[in-house]
């Protein structure tokens, strides 16, 4: 008998189905020699500070270095209390797959291929002290054809040793660094609790540093001059390539450019461009163009692909490979051909050249745990609009890949009036090539108009009369907000960001986590209540821009290290270091940062002095989700969400000493609606709310 461990349900039916284990029992499925069950997630973990007999948040006892780490249950916290238990249905789990392995004589490691995948089983593994040999499958979709082509190549467990120790060394050190950096900068906080981690602090470090640099610029007016133009019955525009500050000088030369009423053409250069058709979507590129075309979140993105693969439609989504193996293209025009029974899809491969198919994608080298996302055989039936959306995007994206270059003319000219230079920019398509399929003949984050204009043609010394003058007045920009998009290519290649030329070299393509983590990286700071969602942009509350000003300065938000570290877990996974050395490092590193965020003197004169409304004998204490007496006989409380708003110091402020606060605006009632108040401190110490009048 043979036991088969899947990460989740539905997967673990598919194989079940697959192997004629159809008999249904309680947490399994069994028949024809096998049993196959289900981890739910992470079943088991790496214990808290407590599990390993420290209570409480005590400098004494900091760092803490936990040996060995102890892994325990899944928990969830304790209903009205502080603290946390065991999860009965991780317990209820854990005891059915044991009692599936000891009737078993192997293994089979179902989980999904990846790091993530490798950890949920290792650790279940350890944790019912097991030492039953195990086999790996490891594939890459949940078809049929891949799951019985992967158990025709099952693979000895300890192939996996490296990404099982990559795993580990990750979950250690996140450990070391979060717990270690939470409870310093906690204490130093005096017990107000900051939650830091290995990659969650880099990227709140990132998007608070994008927001002052946004709310910090100064705005400056300038001045250019636009020309129009019409030859050969085509009608353009130049532009002046200076840009004038003063107004009243810009006019004066506008006026002398009128009289002279004509130009002289100085330069012309015309390229012709090829844009190479792209390659298929690892993820992070997936949730970067579902966030821009489809205002997606990368969580949801995440979540939208894996329901689409546990239902067998697209390939494995947590890739960072936008490429294929050589054995995989031959099944590719059978993928086309199945597309080719959509009316929706017929168009798109009416321009794709069978037989002549671009072969960019395919390089074995470049194919990491799993390749590029590609559809699969099963045509997609049931599906929600997201996932349709999504589908059709990877859908769209292999026939995109696999026709020609676009190839463009561009045109850059130069004209002169007196000493002053002008420039005209144009652009037109001589083959379509791969932006035939969606018909999108220029980027999202080009001008259109600009990019795509037919020019006449122009040599040096020729004359264009001026028809038209006009002076354009413009801005300067500020630095943009991040959006999810902008986010996950800041996080993707932080490495550039570095400078050092040969470090930056070393790490140009090592970011901040990996694809599969960096939705949940980004969903952890806005859980945190450190960053919020504003429009399209992620922007730090109050509470993440304070946290930043704390740790700004300190290694705990250095981005070019933690770059580093996703290059060591890179190289302990290939087997070229050993994750002892990387683990001894993390552990030096915390001792660094515990000793710098412990002595931070956090001085607590950004929160004022307010005494207590009721009792007016103690100062509150204003912590981010209340604001209290600390009095227990006392016991004044107030919340700071009030009906999905965060109320600032400002607000508190106002309320204790005027009993009252400005209004508040976006207030979300019960039926969902929007509504402003103000809120007002009454006579018995309660908030209550006051409309303003209609």
């Amino acid at each position: 008998m043979k036991a088969i461990i899947a990460e989740k349900p539905s997967v673990a039916r598919e194989i079940a189905q697959l192997l004629n284990a159809n008999e249904r029992k309680d947490g399994y499925l069994e028949g024809n020699a096998y049993c196959v069950t289900w981890a739910l997630g992470h079943l088991v973990s790496l214990g808290m500070p407590e599990d390993h007999g420290i209570r409480g948040f005590d400098k004494a006892s900091l760092p803490i270095f936990p040996d060995p780490f102890l892994v325990v249950p899944r928990t969830i916290k304790k209903q009205n209390q502080k603290g946390y238990q065991p999860d009965p249905s991780a317990l209820k789990q854990l005891k059915i797959i044991q009692n599936v392995i000891k009737r078993c004589d192997s293994i089979i490691v179902a989980t999904d291929a990846g790091r993530e995948g490798e950890l949920i089983f290792r650790y279940i593994y350890h944790y019912l002290q097991c030492n039953k040999p195990f086999e790996r499958l490891w594939i890459s979709s949940l078809t049929e054809k891949a799951i019985q082509d992967g158990f025709k190549k099952l693979q000895s467990g300890s192939a996996f040793d490296g990404l099982y120790d990559a795993a580990k060394a990750r979950s250690e050190a996140d450990w070391l660094v979060g717990i270690n950096a939470t409870q310093a900068l906690s204490i130093a906080a005096n017990q107000d609790v900051y939650s830091l981690g290995r990659v969650q602090t880099p990227t709140l470090a990132l998007i608070c540093k994008r927001f002052e640099d946004h709310q910090n610029f100064k705005q400056r007016k300038y001045f250019q001059i636009q020309l129009k133009h019409r030859k050969e019955y085509l009608d353009f525009t130049s532009q002046s390539t200076e840009q004038w500050e003063d107004k009243k000088q810009t006019e004066q030369i506008l006026r002398s450019i009128e009289r002279e009423g004509r130009a002289t053409v100085e330069d012309v250069t015309v390229n012709t461009v090829k844009e190479q058709s792209p390659l298929l979507y690892d993820l992070t590129e997936l949730q970067k163009e579902a966030n821009r075309k489809l205002g997606l979140s990368a969580d949801e993105v995440l979540q939208t692909a894996q329901s689409l693969y546990e239902k067998r439609f697209i390939t494995y989504p947590r890739t960072g490979s936008k490429y294929i193996p050589e054995d995989l293209w031959a099944e590719i025009p059978e993928l086309v051909r199945i597309l080719n029974t959509t009316d929706q899809f017929k168009p798109a491969i009416s321009t794709l050249k069978f037989g002549n198919f671009n072969k960019r994608m395919v390089n074995d080298l470049k194919v990491t745990d799993h390749h590029g996302l590609l559809f699969t055989t099963k045509i997609p039936s049931a599906i929600t609009a997201t996932e349709k959306a999504i589908y059709d995007m990877i859908a769209y994206r292999l026939m995109e890949s696999l026709s020609e270059h676009c190839s463009k003319q561009v045109s850059h000219i130069t004209i002169k009036v007196h000493h002053y230079d002008f420039s005209i920019k144009g652009s037109k398509i001589l083959t379509k090539g791969w932006r035939a399929i969606k018909g999108v003949l220029s980027d999202h984050n080009n001008n259109v108009e600009e990019m795509l204009i037919d020019l006449p043609e122009l040599k040096i010394g020729d004359e264009l009369k001026i028809s038209q003058t006009d002076l354009k007045e413009k801005t300067t920009q500020p630095p943009k907000l991040y959006s999810e998009a902008d986010l996950l290519s800041a996080m993707e290649n932080a490495g550039r960001s570095i400078k050092d030329k040969e470090q930056q070299k070393a790490i140009s393509n090592i970011g901040i986590g990996t694809p599969a983590t960096r939705a949940s990286i980004i969903e952890t700071l806005l859980s945190r209540n450190y960053i919020i969602r504003k429009s399209k942009a992620l922007v730090p509350t109050e509470k993440g821009l304070k946290v930043y000003g704390l740790v700004k300065n300190q290694k705990i938000a250095n981005v070019q290290m933690t770059a580093e570290w996703e290059m060591a877990l890179d190289k302990i996974e290939k087997g070229e270091l050993n994750s002892k050395q990387f683990i001894t490092d993390i552990k030096d590193y915390t001792r660094e940062i515990t000793k710098e965020l412990l002595s931070l003197s956090i001085l607590q004169e950004n929160i004022p002095q307010l005494k207590c409304p009721k009792c007016q004998q103690h100062n509150l204490i204003i912590k981010d989700k209340i604001v209290k007496c600390p009095d227990e006989q006392c016991n004044w409380i107030q919340f700071r969400n009030v009906c999905g708003v965060q109320l600032s110091l400002q607000q508190i402020i106002s309320l204790i000493n005027n009993r009252k606060t400005p209004l508040i605006k976006n207030m979300k009632a019960k039926n969902g609606k929007k509504f402003s108040a103000y809120l007002v401190l009454k006579d018995d110490h309660k908030t209550i709310f006051e409309f303003p009048d209609q």
